[in-house]
């Protein structure tokens, strides 16, 4: 996975980011398959909703090419 720094992270427009609050970036490859497992612990831990988990597995599918 690409290093994304702090800088790197506030440059990123909202559009890059799968989750609530500017969560789940998602501006490569690699970041948008962690977004996809990360939301799944999310759930699980009862951090997010059902939805915003479909909505970020969505978003990041899409970046994928899936």
């Amino acid at each position: 996975m690409a290093k994304l720094t702090t800088k790197g992270r506030a440059d990123l427009p909202k559009k890059e980011f799968a989750g609530p609050g500017r969560t789940f970036p998602i501006e490569d490859k690699s970041h948008a398959r962690a977004a996809l497992s990360g939301a799944s612990h999310a759930f699980d831990a009862g951090h997010i909703t059902a939805s915003e988990e479909k909505r970020i597995d969505a978003q990041a599918r899409r970046k994928l090419g899936k």
